[in-house]
């Protein structure tokens, strides 16, 4: 196990003092089982003036020793995100002052989404297991390239342009009641299932930004993927 370097620091042969700051809470919860590009999430009670200081306080103990960054979400949270991705199926430590959790990482299931190649591409531990014909956004509404994680997952999800500012009424407006809908950023991109484009899918792209999957490869995704798998876009 290798522990992270993130918490105090040695000068002149002695250790820095670092004061503990009262933590609210820290995700992933202990015993949550996550995917390898989940981040770690501490909220403190209040907020924090000295944030280097509060990141000096963060250790997280893995197998391996991932390189990562903070990110202040707020002015009493912060994330700490790995670079590329935790070891699969291990054991993660995290303590934040006297606060600590314990979780584990799942398999390493990785989607790859290449706008060019209208393909969506999914393996699990170096291993492709399925590739699928996929439709990303249209010119006017790309993809996001990248790498993003899987945040959330929604069995039923209405798709409302209004929230990514396109009003109704608008030749691109649409309000859809979707299925099997993975969530890749907070802005409004999934990964979904859509009917309506299994024409298109694998040839061209036609969506607002999606990524669109055929109901049943959809499906297939929903069941396989986990609240922090990895999502490439690439072009």
């Amino acid at each position: 196990m290798v522990a992270i370097g993130l918490a105090g620091s040695v000068a002149s042969g002695s250790a820095a003092v670092v004061a503990p700051q009262r933590v609210l809470s820290i995700q992933p919860l202990s015993g949550e089982v996550v995917g390898v590009g989940h981040p770690v999430v501490v909220t403190f009670a209040q907020p924090v003036a000295d944030r280097a200081r509060a990141e000096q306080t963060i250790n997280i103990t893995a197998p391996e020793k991932p390189h990562g960054k903070f990110t202040w979400l707020g002015n009493d949270t912060v994330q700490w995100s790995p670079d590329v991705f935790w070891p699969a199926h291990s054991r993660i430590t995290v303590k934040a002052g006297p606060a600590m959790t314990e979780f584990e990482t799942a398999a390493k299931v990785v989607g790859v989404a290449d706008i060019d190649a209208h393909t969506f591409t999914v393996s699990i531990d170096d291993q492709v297991v399925r590739e699928m014909p996929a439709s990303m956004g249209k010119s006017k509404f790309p993809t996001p390239i990248g790498t993003f994680t899987a945040l959330a997952k929604n069995r039923n999800l209405t798709f409302d342009s209004r929230t990514i500012g396109i009003p109704l009424d608008d030749p691109e407006g649409y309000l859809i009641e979707g299925e099997h809908a993975v969530r890749v950023t907070w802005g409004g991109v999934f990964v979904h299932s859509a009917p309506w484009s299994v024409g298109s899918q694998g040839n061209s792209n036609v969506s607002h930004g999606c990524i669109n999957l055929s109901p049943e490869n959809a499906a297939w995704y929903f069941d396989t993927v986990g609240v922090g798998d990895p999502i490439i876009v690439q072009a």
